[in-house]
């Protein structure tokens, strides 16, 4: 966790932990990089794909201290992929890793014309091999760009009002729970989770209320509507 991380931030990122099937990747299995950043947060979702669908297997946010709030809004999303590849390091050795995004980051880190600060970033991340790819119209991004908010201005959305759907369902094999959450800005964050346990319809959606209930008040939200 990183210091100075607001404690709404902390509880929502403990809630995903402790409650979601986070997707372990194959042994060189190809991961994929979404970074987003505000003016006070940056935040880094790493995922793996499976058939059409992106799955989460890994994110965070940091909350900019010092100098970085001044940072230019490229030098902030390099600054996340540092961050990235220092905090999930194994995960970047053992994987070719690729950053989706619109942004030019591989053509300004490969500039000769590059701040001191650039290069040296540049520098570090050339072990890695990353690889850079225009960024698909999916929601995982809403995801990023939905941390890097709620942690950058935690206390700017508390009163206004957030949006949950909810669907829980039941087989003879396993049962799930479907949550969709509707940010103040209109940003929709999907979840799709495996119980651990067998449960009934019923059941199934309860968990789905209960949880996204957590999620959203561990966001910092005051006022939902289901």
């Amino acid at each position: 966790m990183e210091r100075g991380v607001p404690k709404s931030i902390q509880k929502f990122e403990r809630i995903l932990v402790q409650t979601t099937s986070v997707d372990k990747p194959q042994m060189g299995e190809k991961l994929y990089v979404y970074l987003s950043a505000s003016e006070d947060a940056v935040s880094v979702v790493l995922v793996r794909v499976e058939g059409r669908e992106h799955q989460p297997v890994y994110y965070f946010s940091k909350v900019l201290q010092g100098a970085e709030p001044r940072y230019s809004p490229i030098e902030k999303l390099v600054l996340a992929l540092i961050v990235a590849a220092r905090k999930l390091r194994p995960h970047f050795q053992s994987h070719q890793v690729t950053v989706l995004t619109n942004q030019p980051l591989k053509h300004i880190l490969a500039s000769p014309n590059a701040s001191g600060r650039m290069t040296k970033w540049a520098v570090e991340l050339s072990e890695h091999g990353i690889e850079f790819e225009a960024r698909p119209a999916i929601k995982v991004q809403a995801l990023a760009d939905f941390i890097s908010e709620v942690t950058g201005n935690e206390d700017s959305k508390h009163q206004q009002e957030w949006t949950m759907f909810v669907d829980g369902s039941s087989t003879s094999s396993k049962s799930g729970v479907g949550i969709v959450i509707k940010s103040p800005e209109a940003d929709y964050i999907e979840y799709a989770i495996t119980l651990e346990f067998p449960a009934s319809n019923n059941e199934a959606e309860y968990e789905a209320i209960l949880l996204g209930c957590k999620l959203i008040h561990a966001a910092g939200a005051r006022k939902a509507r289901l």
